[in-house]
């Protein structure tokens, strides 16, 4: 099952938005599913995708760093050969990339890589992917199951997310933005999350209506298990891209532009695909 296909139209959609705006585009990884997939397959079913992709690297403005997915561009030897096949000339992959800035006086790094780093089930190991190829795969074809429905991504924080979260808060003025969990984080915070912190702001503000609806969109979002989290303490330092193939079509991403961070997703709208900016801060702002 391509689970891809749903969203494709939204990725090349927001590829041709962000390549006329002149932005760099930093690819965080596992774009190219090659656990459940050969690369002749790869290759044959995204002609569109590596052609728009090839518009940013005639910009020099494209990078591309490699997840637990796509460990054969950093790996394996004939991934040169192949990146030169997609792309008609030499693609240099990275582990991550570091942007440095100026914010309130002092420097600010944000880091961004794939984030399975760490991760003993994703980092290289030989039976994950033996699992999902030969096992996993075959059973979400055959099901017609997608893992990345936008439920999944409404929980409070995983694991793996809250590992990050305390990486980064530990280093002074440095932001991490990562993918690999498939769960937008924005500022520290999932999509419930941060509908926690506002009901909790409404109230102390006394605004009833936002609170009666904040709480509406909660209840609607709430699994079994989650519990209203503690906020103390929090700090502005990791943010998560989410996914490019939800099963909706939704495709999900992290733009810093003009000194602004901003969560952002591309979703239909009588078929066409639109913009949306769901969270967005100053990076002067940003409690770090």
């Amino acid at each position: 099952m391509d689970i891809f296909a749903r969203s494709a139209k939204n990725y090349l959609a927001a590829l041709d938005y962000y390549n006329r705006e002149k932005f760099t585009y930093i690819n965080l990884g596992d774009s190219e599913e090659l656990w459940e997939n050969l690369f002749v397959t790869i290759k044959r079913h995204n002609k569109n995708t590596f052609e728009v992709e090839k518009k940013f690297l005639a910009r020099k403005a494209f990078i591309k760093i490699f997840g637990n997915h796509d460990l054969y561009w950093d790996n394996d030897p004939l991934a040169a050969v192949s990146l030169m096949q997609i792309y008609g000339e030499t693609v240099k992959i990275y582990e991550g990339a570091i942007l440095q800035t100026v914010v309130n006086n002092k420097s600010l790094n944000i880091y961004l890589t794939h984030g399975h780093q760490g991760d003993l089930q994703s980092d290289g190991n030989w039976f994950s992917k033996w699992f999902v190829s030969d096992i996993w795969a075959p059973f979400q074809a055959y099901l017609r199951i997608n893992p990345n429905t936008p439920a999944n991504n409404d929980l409070l924080k995983t694991d793996h997310n809250r590992i990050m979260y305390e990486w980064s808060s530990k280093r002074k003025n440095t932001l991490l933005i990562t993918g690999h969990t498939h769960q937008p984080v924005f500022r520290s915070l999932t999509e419930l999350e941060i509908l926690y912190e506002n009901l909790d702001l409404a109230k102390k503000e006394g605004n009833n209506t936002l609170a009666d609806d904040l709480q509406n969109r909660i209840t609607k979002l709430h699994l079994k298990g989650n519990n209203a989290p503690n906020f103390n303490g929090y700090l502005d330092t990791y943010f998560n891209s989410g996914c490019c193939c939800f099963d909706d079509g939704d495709i999900t991403g992290i733009e810093l532009e003009d000194s602004y961070i901003r969560l952002i997703k591309w979703e239909y709208n009588n078929k066409e695909s639109v913009r949306a900016i769901l969270e967005e801060s100053k990076l002067e702002d940003l409690k770090l």
